[in-house]
């Protein structure tokens, strides 16, 4: 019984953290632009790489 009077404030204080980390992430940009990196991939590059003599 003892054990929670230590587990429910530490888990509460994790909790805090992730919810800060979660602000702290949508405040510096983190979540602007989720459609571009995933369709970056599929697009085509038509450029060719540079012929080494």
């Amino acid at each position: 019984m003892s054990i929670l009077y230590f587990l429910i404030p530490l888990a509460l204080l994790i909790l805090g953290l992730a919810v800060w980390a979660f602000f702290w992430a949508v405040g510096s940009g983190q979540f602007d632009d989720l459609d571009t990196p995933a369709m970056r991939i599929v697009l085509d590059d038509d450029t060719r790489p540079a012929d080494d003599p």
